[in-house]
């Protein structure tokens, strides 16, 4: 083993769930998941786009340091309806689908 190597025979490893905030205990973790989803979804299109975050905020009805802020992952502040106007804003329709839960502890919020 070389001495940049990491001996990692002890390290332990655990499987997430999936939803990082919930991993981490977050109160309200399936809807910081979605929040992060949808942010994530106006970055692709932001860059898919080839638009300048000076660019983007005009669209957006944002200030640049808010664009920043929010693609670097400064989100708690917003709603789950506001980022979805946002991302409306740059054109993409959003469908919202109610069906039956999947298990019997209750309902959950997912992306697709």
């Amino acid at each position: 083993m070389t001495d940049d190597a990491m001996d990692t025979s002890d390290t332990d490893v655990e499987r997430g769930s999936g939803n990082v905030f919930a991993d981490l205990r977050l109160p309200d973790a399936d809807a910081h998941l979605l929040k992060a989803g949808l942010v994530s979804r106006i970055d692709a299109i932001i860059r898919q786009r080839g638009l300048a975050q000076t660019q983007a905020a005009r669209l957006l009805g944002l200030s640049q340091p808010d664009v920043s802020r929010l693609l670097r992952g400064g989100f708690r502040g917003y709603s789950l309806e506001r980022l979805l106007r946002l991302l409306t804003a740059l054109g993409p329709d959003i469908d919202i689908v109610v069906t039956r839960p999947r298990s019997a502890g209750g309902g959950k919020l997912r992306q697709r």
